[in-house]
């Protein structure tokens, strides 16, 4: 069951849904890197949300907002910041994630080669993030 984003639930079923998604492991087999979303303070969300994806080869390991029980050992390789709207309209569908990284609407930081050679990782990776959220904060 899909939660509300940014959220626990929404992290816990994210995991899940990357975990069984034949086509996401497929085409991510060679995909070796953490992430993180920053998510910042913008519209109904008044507090940034940091949540921690141990992506590898297909599978997610681990999944958690970052707080003070649940902190990532290390830098994750690639941090994903934006203000929660930007977030938003990325997994509504509205902006196509690439024009965000693109245009600085979604503020990338990591090995960009490494992530421009993956775009249909990339690309899968958000299908199952907007096929995960059902609802976003404040609707």
């Amino acid at each position: 069951m899909a939660g509300i984003f940014p959220s626990v639930e929404w992290v816990t079923s994210f995991k899940d849904r990357l975990n069984n998604d034949e086509q996401y492991a497929r085409i991510a087999k060679n995909w070796e890197g953490d992430l993180m979303f920053d998510i910042q303070p913008g519209g109904v969300l008044t507090e940034a949300v940091q949540i921690y994806l141990d992506l590898w080869h297909g599978k997610c390991r681990d999944a958690y907002i970052i707080d003070d029980q649940h902190a990532p050992e290390k830098e994750a390789a690639f941090v994903l910041k934006a203000p929660f709207p930007n977030f938003a309209r990325v997994l509504q569908g509205d902006l196509h994630p690439m024009q965000a990284m693109l245009t600085r609407k979604l503020d990338v930081k990591g090995n960009m080669p490494y992530m421009m050679r993956n775009v249909p990782t990339v690309l899968d990776f958000v299908r199952c993030a907007q096929d995960n959220t059902n609802a976003l904060l404040g609707e």
